[in-house]
């Protein structure tokens, strides 16, 4: 596989004079970004990999192993600049599972083969799928897998061993608190003390990593205290710790879902670290498939070399990225730094007290449940598939608690795309009576819908209102069925269906779900020529009775005897242009008058003036609107002097002050021409401003303006980006979005 140079600084501009590729500027960034950044992530990674070996029930120096081939392997292959692998808290519980089961040498093996598989993930550019694991269930399963670990880790803090199940642990509690040893518990507490209020202490001091001098402290305070501690044992050096796996002699279902099992967790636990990562940096965005082919090669290199499993790290990815890391030199670095330190200081390694990574793991572990994890679960309804898959991790083993936690989630995703509203009521004052059906309309709802369409009186006449975007042949049928029997016993039945999914389609094919784009092409899309509609209007009014007339029924009622519009838009003649659309606006809102051109004639035209006077010391409208185009045809032929006809020249005669203030470079035009728009579109725009210096001149808007505080505004809409920017006077300006609704909080 070829792998591309991302050396490069990826988040820094590149030295004056100098092109982003030369071998100058990548030195550089390396000595100045990436090799103190390597050294920070090198002390974080240190006594991590010490204690999830020792909570796998690993060799130590296999965390090592792993930390060494996660940097240099998965660092130079992976499709994530800056991301960190090595071993990871999140494998813990499965991998000492594995072992337990198996042994540590054919759990090897099953590294190797869950490399091989994530391998293959990749090749099969299957990776974003990984994703697509519904997010509740990913931090539950890290929160079973952090009170699992801390479950563990507080027996060893205690001086003793940790048990073989949850369960085992919570029971032998008790008496393992009974027969403590003093000196462990000591150092461990004073590790959980450290790693707790590091974030208190000075910027300055924080500089150096919270585990590193935490495990420093607890490693000084052992050797000066009068009793013993128990230490990490080391059977020779790392190379000595180097050995192949065994080939299983039997159980391969078993270690095939081992294999399947690790290859998957180690798989969405990179994917979703990568994405943390790419949040928190502008530079090169992850590769995924690429990602898993680096950690797959990771892995096989480590499972056959006596290495821990192998992922990506959101806690030393996080550091690199806070570190000032620049690119994949970093996560390769910080390898070689590991593999320096353990080679030439392995007796450094030995001096650790067990007690003082137990705290270090304990904090990690308690860390996975994020307080803001459970409010978000809380939030979105699904507190029920947190709990239970955290219970699944703990009480059962990873795999099931995941599988369990994923199908609670499915059939919650199940219940509430599939449910659907339905009301059966009779209107207020009428004999007639309303059903709404509202969702996706399947054979699970067919209880629902007999008890509802049960309610109706036999005779009724009946209006149903179907906002259905599924509709199976079951459903169908039940709709059908009563139907029949309604109008057999003398009633009627009228249809109104605003959703995509049709009665009259429902036998044509299988059933699909429609979706509310289709909708809104409906409403808003033009007739089209391909149509070939004899009469085309009563066809469109044929469609507005059946689909929209419904809804707009009960607003338009309440306005049968008055109009309340809060504008007066005056708006081009062109048929492009739709109001109540570009202003997101309904029956009533807009006092409309349109023309060619959207002139306001100051004199020999009486249609925009009557209306005017009257939309504001009659109807006292609030703001008055002049709205010009794109492409209008007015201008274009303004513009070019054409000869338009006596039916037009004299009309557009109104327009000449526009034309005059364009070639004058008038400041509107000079706006337009500086956001990029076109002579023809800049002399509407000024056509616009002058409009509104009429306006301004007229004596009821004069009063209007300051006895109500009325507003007189200008908009231009472009037709092509279907976009309205607002013309003043002098200028343009955009128009801000006003929607004051909380943004959701980001996790």
């Amino acid at each position: 596989m070829a792998v591309e140079s991302d050396l490069a600084p990826p988040l820094s501009p590149p030295a004056p004079g100098k092109g982003p590729g030369t071998l100058s500027d990548r030195l550089t960034s390396v000595l100045r970004h990436d090799l103190p950044a390597s050294i920070v992530v090198f002390l974080v990674a240190l006594p991590l990999s010490l204690g999830i070996a020792l909570a796998s029930g690993a060799p130590v120096l296999a965390g090592l192993i792993a930390a060494v081939i996660g940097g240099i392997v998965a660092g130079t292959l992976g499709g994530s600049v800056l991301q960190v692998s090595g071993p990871a808290a999140g494998l813990t519980v499965v991998v000492a599972e594995s072992i337990d089961k198996f042994g540590w040498k054919v759990t090897g093996f099953i590294v190797v083969a869950a490399g091989i598989l994530q391998i293959i993930f990749g090749l099969s550019r299957i990776a974003r799928a990984a994703l697509a694991v519904a997010p509740v269930v990913v931090h539950a399963m890290l929160a079973g897998i952090g009170v699992t670990i801390a479950l563990q880790q507080v027996h060893v803090l205690l001086g003793g061993s940790s048990h073989s199940s949850a369960w085992n642990n919570i029971t032998e509690l008790p008496g393992q608190l009974m027969s403590l040893h003093g000196g462990d518990a000591l150092v461990g507490a004073v590790v959980i003390a450290v790693m707790l209020g590091w974030k208190y202490a000075p910027e300055k001091i924080r500089v150096v990593p919270g585990p590193l001098v935490a495990v420093f402290i607890g490693t000084v305070l052992s050797m000066v205290l009068p009793t013993e501690v128990e230490r990490i044992v080391l059977e020779g050096s790392l190379f000595d710790a180097i050995g192949l796996p065994e080939i299983p002699d039997g159980g391969w279902s078993a270690v095939a879902l081992m294999v399947l099992t690790i290859a998957l967790i180690a798989s969405v636990e990179s994917l979703l670290s990568a994405v943390a990562v790419d949040k928190m940096h502008n530079g090169r965005r992850t590769n995924f498939d690429r990602e898993l082919i680096g950690q797959g090669s990771a892995n096989v290199l480590s499972g056959l070399l006596g290495g821990l499993p192998v992922t990506g790290v959101i806690v030393r990815s996080a550091t690199n990225v806070q570190a000032g890391a620049r690119s994949r030199a970093s996560a390769i670095m910080h390898g070689v730094w590991v593999l320096l330190f353990s080679v030439a200081l392995t007796a450094v390694v030995q001096q650790i007290p067990k007690a003082a990574l137990a705290g270090l793991l304990i904090v990690i572990g308690i860390q996975l449940v994020k307080l803001a994890h459970i409010k978000l679960a809380r939030r979105t309804g699904d507190l029920l598939v947190y709990s239970v898959t955290i219970l699944g991790v703990v009480f059962l083993n990873l795999l099931e608690g995941v599988m369990i936690g994923l199908a609670l989630a499915f059939g919650l995703l199940l219940w509430r795309v599939v449910r659907v509203a339905i009301t059966a009521e009779q209107i207020p004052q009428s004999q007639r009576w309303l059903v709404t059906i509202d969702g996706s309309c399947t054979f699970l709802a067919l209880p629902k819908l007999s008890a509802e369409l049960a309610k109706v009186p036999a005779g009724a006449d009946v209006t149903v209102e179907m906002t259905v975007d599924f509709l199976d042949h079951a459903a169908f049928e039940a709709i059908e069925e009563w139907v029949r029997q309604q109008e057999h016993g003398g009633g009627s039945v009228e249809f109104v269906e605003i959703g995509t999914a049709r009665m009259a389609d429902a036998l044509t094919g299988p059933p699909a779900r429609g979706f509310g784009r289709a909708v809104w092409d409906e409403i808003l899309g033009p007739w089209r020529r391909e149509d070939k509609h004899p009469n085309p209007l009563a066809a469109g009014v044929a469609a507005f009775h059946r689909s929209h007339a419904h809804v707009v029924r009960p607003h338009l009622d309440s306005l049968a005897d008055r109009q309340d519009p809060h504008s007066f838009f005056l708006a081009c003649s062109d048929s492009r242009i739709v109001p109540n659309v570009i202003t997101n606006s309904g029956p009533g809102d807009l006092f409309t008058v349109r023309n060619v051109g959207n002139l306001v004639p100051e004199t020999g035209d009486a249609s925009v003036e009557a209306a005017l006077v009257f939309a504001l010391e009659e109807l006292n409208v609030r703001s008055v609107v002049v709205c010009g185009h794109s492409s209008c045809g007015a201008m274009k032929a303004l513009y070019s002097g054409a000869d338009t006809g006596p039916g037009i020249g004299p009309w557009l005669a109104h327009a000449h002050p526009s034309l005059e203030q364009f070639r004058a470079g008038h400041p509107v035009a000079e706006a337009a021409r500086a956001a990029g728009y076109g002579e023809v579109d800049q002399l509407s725009m000024v056509n616009v401003a002058l409009q509104l210096e009429t306006l301004h001149r007229h004596p009821a808007v004069r009063r209007a303006v300051i006895e109500r505080g009325v507003r007189v505004s200008g908009l231009f809409f472009d037709i092509g980006r279907a976009r309205v920017v607002e013309v003043t006077i002098d200028g343009l300006a955009h128009i801000e979005d006003v929607d004051e609704r909380p943004v959701p909080e980001l996790v």
